[in-house]
């Protein structure tokens, strides 16, 4: 028989545990973060020397983004070709 174990995840998630608990690409997440959300709100830069740069690992508050995803708007309905 199979063991499973059930994570809940804490408050900030990398970018792995992001992307499986709401659907989020890769990619997404790197734009938005370059557009759209604010460091230290909706992610982090962490670093083990406790001295982040630009360029270290990224953490994110999961509820933030979840808040982020309820407030887009509708998407803009597109023509059909004929």
């Amino acid at each position: 028989m199979e063991n499973v174990i059930q994570l809940m995840p804490s408050k900030w998630v990398s970018e792995a545990v992001l992307m499986q608990i709401t659907g989020l690409k890769k990619n997404t997440i790197k734009t938005a973060r370059e557009v759209s959300w604010m460091e230290g709100r909706e992610y982090k830069h962490v670093s083990p020397d406790g001295v982040p740069r630009e360029n270290s690992m990224c953490f994110y508050d999961w509820r933030a983004v979840e808040k982020w995803i309820e407030k887009q708007p509708p998407a803009i309905p597109r023509r059909k070709s004929a």
